[in-house]
């Protein structure tokens, strides 16, 4: 047991830390090391062994027990960690329960997993699942869709190891959303538009006028997601003005409603002036002094 870190030291509190205290380091911890999104060879290890910590810290017999024996209160081995916790069936990174009715606390709200890893998956999709103790890795695939095809929604055929698989990708799926199967992931990859860019559910496009029209005001055509959009510009528009069109944005994923569509007005200043356009703005010119 000697060989062990202090779990203070492993979730970077210490020994005066409030339950808040750990929960939040290791809500911290965890997603820095869980091995789904941390490639180093030791994340693994180092994400069991944070569990491990949690799992006695959060508890507060357990916390009490280690404040008092150190890793000796859970060595079957040793008197002093004979049945303090009688009611787990297992000590140590493979004690995944967080029922404990003294503390031991789902760090991440009051969703009742039984494995923390189902934690990740809630969050990221999966990656790894637990089986006989070890971890398997989860074969992972992209498929890359157009713009508007993430947008309204597509149904694509595709092909693992010989054998033809479909897959509805929803409306509104964005960059890195993920879509389970069985036995992999497929990660969605969107193309950029050349007009549109994408900000969650938003979506920003790019509409130039000319110098008259933002000083005079008028009505242009502007793109948006469900084709063109008759669109009123005020007199004396600034350029780079953003104009805020509600639920013209993308469909939420999960649920009901859509983002907005921010159209830029961008004042276009001619480089060259014919002769008579350029007596015209001098005139102007000479008004506004």
């Amino acid at each position: 047991m000697s060989t062990k870190r202090d779990y203070y030291d492993i979730l970077g509190v210490d020994k005066k830390a409030t339950t808040k205290d750990i929960k939040s380091a290791y809500r911290k911890m965890a997603l820095k090391y869980h091995p789904d999104k941390n490639k180093a060879s030791d994340a693994e290890e180092k994400f069991k062994e944070i569990n491990e910590a949690y799992q006695v810290l959060s508890d507060s017999e357990k916390k009490k027990a280690y404040d008092q024996f150190g890793h000796a209160a859970f060595d079957p081995t040793s008197g002093a960690g004979r049945n303090p916790f009688s009611g787990a069936s297992r000590q140590g990174p493979s004690t995944w329960s967080y029922s404990s009715s003294s503390g031991g606390q789902n760090p991440f709200g009051n969703t009742d997993f039984g494995d923390p890893f189902e934690i990740f998956e809630t969050f990221f999709g999966g990656g790894f699942s637990r089986q006989g103790g070890g971890f398997r890795s989860r074969r992972r695939y992209s498929l890359a869709i157009d713009f508007m095809e993430a947008i309204n929604g597509v149904e694509k055929e595709f092909e693992i190891e010989g054998k033809k698989h479909k897959i509805k990708v929803p409306a509104g799926a964005n960059d890195g959303t993920r879509i389970r199967f069985k036995d992999f992931d497929i990660s969605v990859e969107v193309r950029t538009h050349k007009k549109f860019k994408r900000d969650g559910y938003d979506v920003f496009v790019d509409q130039e006028i000319g110098f008259a029209m933002a000083a005079l005001g008028g009505k242009i055509e502007v793109p948006t997601l469900n084709g063109q959009l008759k669109l009123k510009v005020r007199p004396g528009t600034q350029s780079h003005t953003l104009i805020r069109l509600r639920g013209e944005g993308v469909r939420h994923i999960r649920g009901r409603g859509k983002g907005d569509l921010y159209v830029r007005l961008i004042v276009k200043v001619p480089e060259k002036l014919g002769k008579e356009e350029k007596n015209l703005l001098e005139q102007l010119q000479a008004l506004a002094e």
